[in-house]
């Protein structure tokens, strides 16, 4: 089984309004509703592609209920934890020409809840996967991250990890089967410009070297980058397509990785995962199965 987990889910309201004003009232043009965070989106993505998970956090109130009935909607089955004050996070997107983001705090997530969620971890094999997905909200210890895949370390599941920085780098220790950053978050880890694919894959290598056994790097429009624990190097171009949307793609790209996996070989699962965040790129929510599929044989051409 596939888990991911959210440590700080969000509902996204998005407002298009034709001119933004500070300090005026201002009117809508059109409103969206979309419920996410990272590890939610891959598990959105995974179940558009037919694969089965089960999506792990902490919500709270009536905004933590509407998160919870709006991905089960999307036939995504959830095992939250429900914490007992406050609400989760509301998240303001603006598009007006630019976009402006206003995100909320979330709710306080204490030392029993955190225990709640290593009870339900616990109860993984060596059969499962998690994806470890997004930043850390100010309640949890900065290294919870770490103290997880110490915890599962001796199950020998396959941990996927997409952060970036310190988040990363200090999991590496525990052998994580995928790490993702894109190319941006390996030049803030190394303090150096890498603008090009040699470059980049030295990163890369050097995360394998510190213990990643296998490093998917994305660079957007410049397509992907995978390194493979045995010494493998795949590349894939980016798909064509106009982007009208940023925000769930990296997510969507390792969604189609996974579920690649699933179905074939590395290069298989590079090319399904670039389809998968080239389809969420080019629309105005998360990639659905019918783009992803159309994308996908470009790639096999």
């Amino acid at each position: 089984m596939i888990y991911t987990v959210t440590f700080n889910p969000a509902v996204d309201y998005v407002v298009h309004t034709n001119e933004m004003q500070v300090g005026r009232v201002n009117r809508s043009s059109a409103e969206e509703i979309y419920f996410g965070g990272k590890g939610i989106n891959v598990s959105i993505v995974l179940g558009r592609l037919g694969v089965r998970s089960i999506a792990l956090g902490f919500i709270a109130g009536f905004t933590g209920k509407a998160i919870a009935d709006g991905v089960q909607r999307e036939g995504v089955e959830t095992d939250f934890i429900e914490l007992s004050e406050g609400f989760s996070r509301i998240c303001v997107k603006i598009k007006s020409g630019t976009e402006t983001e206003l995100n909320g705090r979330g709710p306080a997530i204490g030392e029993d809840d955190i225990n709640k969620l290593f009870a339900k971890l616990d109860a993984l094999t060596e059969n499962d996967t998690l994806v470890l997905a997004g930043s850390v909200p100010g309640s949890l210890p900065e290294n919870i991250y770490e103290e997880i895949l110490k915890r599962l370390k001796p199950k020998n599941i396959r941990a996927v990890v997409d952060a970036a920085n310190k988040l990363l780098l200090n999991v590496l220790e525990y052998e994580p089967f995928i790490v993702k950053p894109n190319n941006f978050e390996l030049e803030e880890m190394f303090g150096e410009t890498l603008d090009t694919d040699e470059k980049i894959i030295a990163a890369a290598m050097k995360l394998r070297k510190m213990g990643a056994k296998n490093v998917l790097v994305s660079m957007a429009e410049k397509g992907a980058i995978l390194v493979c624990e045995n010494g493998d190097i795949h590349k894939c171009p980016a798909c064509k397509g106009t982007a009208v949307n940023s925000v769930g793609a990296g997510d969507s790209m390792l969604a189609g990785f996974i579920a690649g996996l699933e179905q074939g070989d590395f290069s298989y699962a590079l090319k399904l995962g670039t389809a998968a965040g080239g389809a969420t790129a080019f629309s105005n929510d998360l990639a659905k199965r019918e783009e992803i599929e159309k994308l996908m044989k470009e790639q096999l051409m």
